[in-house]
């Protein structure tokens, strides 16, 4: 148990030849940390059906209790159906592994482990074996006796434990009693076995005997008051190349202690691994294992390119051994199925024994890590949702009106009439706001009157031209009116301020419509449809996923009919591409890196979903886990995988003119078209419109009224002014008689006063002398 916990056995299988192994292991038994299966070799000696049973199961780590005569048959019958690999580890209950021939499976790489109580390079040891052979020699004794040393290629050279335990019995015995003879008499008396009488002495030599301590074969011997053996040491033994080599000891004081550190234990493996060729099961996958596209035929590992095909390249150079890419036969990563008792993909391929190794976007879960060994991670992810690029918003042709809402630039135009309808009352409320002006007439008469420049229209055109940041001809006197332009100039200063601002971020700034921004979006509505790889990692984090998101995100995915799940990752890209914006794809957040490189139309939709790592699987129990983990360990702290994720994730990103990443285009302002702006130039050719059709109004209205004063036909009036606006030439008009006379006449006057020439409606003279 002690060696057993050493090698961090959990899971094993015992195979037993009769009741008496099962005593041997039953404190193995009572331990609940063990997986233990229970096989027994069948009573003929053909036990191959039973190991390829356990070959099926998967046993890897098998504690074997047969007697030393049955062990090298059961040995060599693993090794023909293909159990003593270098992926097998067999514990061997027997102290007698050292007199078995294990000339036929040194080279296997099998580790192979037992315990023994004889030394056979002790010189005691040899010095008994050397007796035992010119005794054999000179006294012609039988060399087949069951208590003969074990013959090896000819050569004695082993004793079995049950021949040294009894002559380091018989030494015991002889020394007692030949030191119990030294200090006192022994009388010898005849003794009937079948009687009751017994020796006088017999009680006094166990006793002596339970005291004396001598050195034998297996080692020092001592025995506690109750007569059993204390203080045994045992050695540990491993089978290596050059036979069985002792790692370390046990007494059942400090238990199982390996002499070796660990860098001579990786050592061995490394130099295990030099030459080896190792069969690499892999996936295609982009851009982990590709097909090397070339109009050359290729063959053997130079069809394969892509990061997996790199890193395990740098790999074989570090510990220096060979190997062959091969995919599965399935293109699957592996998957447990329950009608079939097994696992498919790659993960099945090492259970089989059809690869050594398995490569690939194979991500790390709890239920592979149980049937086979991971190396560390040489890549962290998660899930995510690969989705096409929201579309841009169609140019508003009022997008000038974005900046504000709905609501303030009605409040704004509730402002303008309220502020304008104030000015207008407190400027005929207020005596600084009337003003006495006078009419010159051309009769050298005049005419007085009181006017008030803030008429309505006046009032609403004053704030208008404040608001617009324009400035106009009426100018508040009164401190009434001056305290309310000046409360509207600073609300008009911060309203145009803000506009202005946020005008400049509402045309420059790109705006995209996105329906989902995460899996909250996704679990919440059911008119986009998503799904994954059937059978891979992300189907089975949401089929045993807890959360209550997640868990209704599996079954609406399990409930869609067609299916959302794809065959393959490439099926479920080519699936959003073609999807028009209605379907999504959840899968590793790598993966989705190098395909948003090279699909300027899909991106990334929120973050990861949970946390996750590649590794490098292998076999259960495999020695080059370790090994090949120093080595990721090593080229990550290099750099090198660094590199490679540079080279093929980014070396081949393609030129994206029209999509650009956020960032990009946050630093370089977009230049504004006229889908941007065209509002404004509708408003200015709708208001220069409604300008003409107002003047052509007040132009027709104008003359229908001269005519009528005239006496005049109105469309001869019409074509006199005409002709006057068309004539460039002359910008003066002559003064109509009754124009003059009539209290409403005409908007502008044409008269020479004092030998000059002047135009006005009403020369008025803001003046208490109307004259002056």
């Amino acid at each position: 148990m002690d060696v057993l916990n050493a090698l961090g056995w959990v899971k094993f299988s015992i195979i037993y030849e009769n009741n008496n192994g099962l005593i041997r292991v039953q404190e193995l038994l009572k331990e609940h940390r063990y997986r233990i299966t229970l096989r027994q070799l069948p009573r003929t000696e053909d036990y191959r059906p039973m190991l390829k049973d356990a070959k099926k199961a998967g046993v890897t780590h098998v504690v074997l209790d047969v007697e030393r005569p049955n062990i090298f048959k059961v040995l060599k019958q693993a090794q023909q159906i293909g159990m003593l690999t270098s992926y097998h580890n067999y514990f061997v209950t027997s102290l007698d592994l050292h007199t078995v021939d294990l000339e036929d499976f040194r080279h296997g790489g099998t580790n192979i482990t037992a315990l023994r109580v004889v030394d056979p390079e002790n010189a005691m040891v040899q010095r008994v074996i050397q007796d035992w052979v010119f005794g054999q020699t000179r006294y012609g004794r039988n060399a087949n006796s069951p208590t003969a040393p074990t013959l090896m290629n000819n050569n004695i050279t082993f004793l079995e434990t049950e021949v040294a335990l009894m002559y380091d019995a018989v030494q015991l015995f002889a020394k007692a009693l030949h030191d119990l003879h030294r200090s006192r008499h022994i009388d010898l008396t005849r003794l009937e076995c079948d009687g009751d009488a017994t020796w006088v002495h017999g009680n006094s030599l166990i006793n002596y005997m339970k005291w004396v301590e001598i050195n034998g074969l297996t080692g020092l011997i001592k025995f506690d008051t109750e007569g059993f053996r204390r203080d045994v040491t045992l050695e540990i033994v491993e089978m290596t190349k050059d036979g069985l080599v002792r790692v370390g000891r046990w007494d059942p004081t400090n238990g199982a202690n390996y002499t070796r550190t660990y860098q001579e234990v990786q050592q061995g493996i490394v130099e295990s691994l030099q030459n080896k060729t190792l069969i690499i099961s892999t996936i295609l996958a982009d851009p982990y294992t590709m097909l090397r596209e070339t109009s050359e035929r290729m063959t053997g590992n130079d069809r394969y390119e892509g990061f997996c095909v790199d890193l395990i390249h740098e790999i074989a150079l570090v510990l220096g051994f060979n190997y062959t890419l091969k995919l599965a036969s399935d293109g699957k990563h592996g998957k447990y199925h329950e009608n079939t008792d097994k696992w498919d993909g790659m993960i099945g391929e090492l259970l089989d024994q059809k690869a050594d190794l398995a490569i690939g976007d194979l991500t790390i879960t709890y239920e592979r890590e149980q049937v086979v060994d991971f190396t560390m991670p040489w890549m962290n992810l998660g899930i995510s949702i690969l989705y096409r690029k929201p579309t841009r918003k169609p140019p508003n042709l009022f997008s000038f009106l974005s900046p504000l809402s709905l609501d303030v630039w009605l409040y704004m135009a509730t402002a303008y009439l309220g502020v304008s309808l104030l000015l207008f009352v407190l400027a005929r409320l207020s005596p600084y706001e009337w003003s006495v002006s006078a009419v010159l007439r051309p009769d050298d008469s005049n005419k007085t009157n009181t006017e008030n420049q803030f008429s309505l229209h006046n009032s609403l055109w004053f704030t208008m031209g404040s608001l617009l940041q324009q400035g106009t001809d009426q100018q508040p006197k009164a401190v009434s009116t001056r305290i309310v332009a000046g409360i509207w100039w600073f609300f008009t200063l911060i309203m145009i301020s803000s506009y202005t601002a946020n005008l400049a971020a509402f045309l420059t700034v790109e705006r995209m419509e996105s329906p989902i921004e995460g899996a909250e979006d996704l679990a919440q509505q059911t008119k986009i449809k998503y799904g994954c790889l059937y059978g891979g990692s992300t189907w089975t984090f949401f089929s045993t996923s807890k959360m209550p998101t997640y868990q209704r995100m599996f079954n609406f995915m399990e409930s869609q009919r067609p299916s959302v799940y794809s065959k393959s990752n490439e099926m479920g890209v080519e699936r959003v591409l073609r999807g028009d914006g209605m379907y999504a794809y959840l899968m590793e957040s790598s993966s989705i890196e190098y395909i948003t490189e090279r699909h300027c139309d899909l991106t990334q939709v929120g973050g990861l979903l949970d946390s996750k790592s590649y590794g490098i699987a292998l076999p259960p129990g495999s020695p080059y886990t370790k090994a090949i983990s120093e080595v990721i360990k090593d080229l990550q702290k290099r750099q090198i995988i660094d590199l490679l994720i540079k080279r093929w994730w980014s070396g081949t990103v393609q030129e994206m003119p029209y999509f650009d990443d956020e960032s990009k285009s946050s630093s370089k302002a977009n230049e504004l078209g006229l889908s941007n702006v065209g509002g404004v130039f509708v408003v200015l050719l709708a208001g220069m419109g409604l300008a003409s059709v107002v003047a052509v109004c007040e132009f027709v209205w104008k003359s229908r009224k001269l005519a009528t004063e005239e006496h005049a036909s109105v469309w001869a009036e019409m074509g006199k002014e005409i002709r006057f606006a068309l004539a460039c030439s002359d910008s003066n008009k002559p003064v109509r008689k009754k124009s003059l006379d009539h209290e409403n006449g005409p908007s502008y006057l044409s008269m020479n006063t004092y030998g000059s020439t002047f135009t006005a409606s009403q020369y008025s003279f803001a003046s208490k002398d109307p004259l002056s």
